[in-house]
């Protein structure tokens, strides 16, 4: 679909949000925006942000705070602890603080997953890999989330394949992605939506196909309607004059640089202002699916 220079990008990042973005190379040739027969869209070489990267990005735009903040009004939050039972062993993974915990209903027992070890978290989030969980622990849990975290993985199907391993047979799978096409992906050199960050852009067609790879029945495949924390991605795209088209997402230029700079710069005195524009687009899916409560073992006969 497109090829990114990474000369570009690493500049960007460092100039942009004054962030180191390892593992990405300034000399490393191009990055490949692909998309798949499922829909689902995806960049490769695929280098996930290392852990310095993480913490830098957080640390310089305050993001553990931001989402304690923004934990009872967003939506993905919201579908996932719907979902939940008193009594339920919930799985947070890529939980930072464990603020998601707040939202479940009394008796709920929570574990969250940090591997990159977040600051001032609760005793219930462990600073390991969900692999290493589903290792340690499988089949110990009714409910298995994942919010803005499988984007993030270079291999999301290996993720995704170690959270339904921690689940008991009935256990429900929730997923959490950034949804294409949507305001997201329509502003140009959109740094949050790109290496070494987000690794993969989602819609319908991928999360079946995920589910279906998986071996799970799907629950619900459905956007979620916009809500108040992403008022500033909205203003930004309203405000923005370039757009970004196929083969066109990421481009160099001051002036161009400059207008994005400025509608960014408009929308986060905007946002807090306003809210959400009206006609709001959807920024996000949500796959809801359960794991088969009983394996089938063919016979002969």
């Amino acid at each position: 679909m497109e090829r990114v220079s990474a000369k570009l990008l690493h500049d960007l990042w460092r100039l942009g949000a004054r962030v180191e973005p390892e593992p990405l190379r300034r000399d490393g040739g191009s990055i490949g925006l692909y998309r798949s027969p499922c829909g689902l869209m995806f960049f490769h070489p695929a280098a996930a942000g290392s852990p310095a990267f993480y913490q830098a990005f957080y640390e310089r735009f305050r993001g553990y705070e931001m989402l304690g903040r923004q934990a009872a009004t967003r939506g993905d939050f919201r579908a996932g602890a719907a979902l939940a039972r008193p009594g339920d062993r919930v799985l947070d993974v890529g939980c930072g603080e464990g603020a998601f915990a707040a939202l479940l209903p009394a008796g709920a027992r929570y574990t969250g997953l940090e591997p990159h070890g977040a600051p001032r978290a609760s005793p219930h989030v462990l600073a390991e890999t969900a692999e290493t969980h589903a290792a340690r622990r499988p089949g110990a849990y009714d409910l298995a989330c994942a919010f803005q975290v499988l984007e993030h993985a270079a291999d999301p199907l290996g993720l995704a394949s170690a959270m339904v391993g921690c689940l008991a047979p009935g256990g429900l799978l929730v997923l959490a992605m950034p949804v294409w096409p949507s305001p997201h992906t329509e502003i140009p050199n959109n740094l949050v939506n790109l290496p070494p960050h987000h690794l993969t852009w989602w819609n319908e067609g991928a999360c079946r196909a995920l589910a279906a790879r998986l071996g799970l029945e799907v629950a619900r495949v459905e956007a979620l309607p916009a809500y108040p924390s992403q008022a500033v991605v909205h203003w930004t795209r309203l405000l923005c004059a370039p757009r970004a088209r196929p083969g066109r997402r990421v481009r160099a230029g001051w002036r161009f640089h400059a207008a994005i700079g400025l509608a960014y710069g408009a929308a986060k005195l905007l946002a807090p202002v306003l809210g959400l524009p009206p006609g709001a687009r959807p920024l996000d899916i949500v796959l809801v699916a359960r794991k088969p409560a009983r394996t089938l073992i063919a016979t002969g006969t």
